[in-house]
Parts: structure tokens; sequence; C-alpha cells
């Protein structure tokens, strides 16, 4: 069928070791726009009606949630003075200025918390699975926003970097304690068609069977920075003056890069300040 053949060429753009074949029919092509997806970050500027915005949050929040608990908010921010704010305290990059739409998930504690009270029964869960569990509910429902807002015509890019700033960013949103920002979310009508698809980890490094293996890790990632580097250049090298200029920068070289520096050092302290115990 024709829809597997484009899924099967989008899954060989993303894998040096996709499959050969499909195994599983997409008449609808909802895997191949998942698996062609990429992030937007150039948007035409025309707003994103609220009513959109809630629709899609309905969409997201009718993903799956740990034991029902329910433990994530959406929050959509359609004040310019307000996504402005959020967007200045998220890091200096040129494409933020110019976000039609801010969506903020949350992971929330906070209405758990307060159920116990209302019931007069004890909280019996106060360590790191409260927060491990909320954090993953919101993760579940931003991934569910970005297929559903895609597959209604828009484009969209994580901003994890609503994080760097967190305590701040929860003061603009009011967030109570228990609530914190996991992600925010670009979204807006794309300037261009087609997004950049990003290459991704081989398959054989990713997916494992009947438990993890790192056999042929390092053979496997070298030759993931090889043909990556030749399709998809990681741009300028980061922090030259410790790490030199190479010649081929890669996909390794660069995230190794970014993790040799400290990067949110502050964030278990204000989980712990907002009320989450952490052992």
């Amino acid at each position: 069928m024709r829809e597997n053949t484009r899924l099967l060429d989008l899954l060989r753009k993303r894998f040096l070791d996709a499959p050969d074949t499909v195994a599983v029919n997409d008449p609808n092509g909802v895997l191949g726009g998942i698996a062609g997806r990429g992030s937007c970050r150039e948007f035409t500027g025309e707003p994103v009606p609220l009513d959109v915005l809630r629709t899609l949050a309905a969409v997201a929040l009718a993903s799956p949630s740990k034991s029902d608990l329910q433990q994530r908010d959406i929050i959509l921010v359609d004040d310019r003075n307000l996504v402005g704010k959020v967007l200045e305290l998220a890091g200096d990059q040129p494409w933020l200025r110019d976000v039609p739409g801010l969506v903020v998930f949350c992971a929330n504690n906070h209405r758990q918390r307060r159920l116990q009270e209302k019931w007069k029964r004890p909280f019996a869960n106060d360590h790191l699975d409260a927060f491990f569990n909320a954090s993953v509910d919101a993760g579940i429902a931003l991934s569910a926003f970005v297929i559903a807002a895609e597959a209604a015509g828009l484009g969209c890019c994580p901003i994890s970097t609503v994080r760097n700033r967190i305590e701040e960013v929860s003061g603009l949103l009011a967030l109570p304690d228990h609530v914190f920002p996991i992600a925010g979310l670009a979204v807006g009508y794309p300037a261009a068609p087609s997004p950049k698809i990003s290459m991704r980890l081989p398959l054989a490094v990713t997916v494992h069977r009947n438990g993890y293996s790192d056999d042929g890790l390092d053979q496997a990632v070298a030759a993931y920075d090889i043909d990556r580097a030749a399709r998809e250049p990681a741009g300028a090298p980061r922090f030259t003056a410790e790490f030199g200029s190479p010649d081929i920068y890669t996909w390794s070289d660069d995230k190794t890069r970014q993790y040799s520096r400290p990067e949110r050092a502050g964030f278990g302290t204000f989980i712990r300040k907002i009320g989450f115990r952490l052992d």
C-alpha cells in the first residue's frame, strides 16, 4: 500500500537500521504523521484560536494516566504580555520571540493532596514516586498534545528551558506547591510545509528484546555520528576554548559538550521547596 511505502521511507530517513518492511498497515496515515514529524520553529504569526487549543488540550488529557490519578494540568497562555515574560525566562533563542501560541504542561501532585485532606485520609506516598508519577503523567499529555496538534495542521516545538528559571516561571503562572512546569510548547501555523526530520539513534541501540544490552553501542554510535554529520550538520561547536574545533562536529561530540556543563543545578532544591520529598 502507498501509505505503508511512505511510512517505510520516513523510517529510513530516521534510522540507519530501519526495518526492511512495515509490519502494520497505516491506511489513515497516522503512523506516517508521527514518523515524519519534526519540531517547528518558524510560524506564520497567525494566532491559534483559544477554542482550538482547548480542543487539543481535551484530546491530550484523554491520554493514559498512572492509576487514573490524572496528575497533569495544561496551561493555555494567550495573554501576550505573559507569553513574552515566560519566553524571556526560557532563554535568548531568537525563534522564541515569534512564538504565536504557548502551552505549558505541569505535573500536579497538589490536587491529590487536597483530596486526601478532604477525605481525611493520610497521604502515605510522600516520597520520590509522587514526583515521578506526576512528571510522567505530564510528559504523556505533552506527547499526546503534539500528535493532536500536528494532525490538526499546526506546528509544535517543546521548550524545556522553561525549567531553567523554574521558580520565576512558576510564579508567573501562579502555580501552588506540588505543581511545577515540565515543559512549554510553542504552537502555531507552520511557515514552511515540511518540517525537518531529525535522525535518531539506530534501533539496535534503543530497542531491546527481553532485557537491556550495550552490545555494539560504540560502533553503532560512531556510524550514526558519521551519517548524521553528513546529512544533518550539528552547527557551530560548543565550548571551543575547552574542547577545540573538530573538522567534523558529531552528535555525540555535541551532546557530551552540552552535558559537560551544569544545567538546572537548582531544580532539585526548587522541587523540595514546593513540598516534594525525593527520598
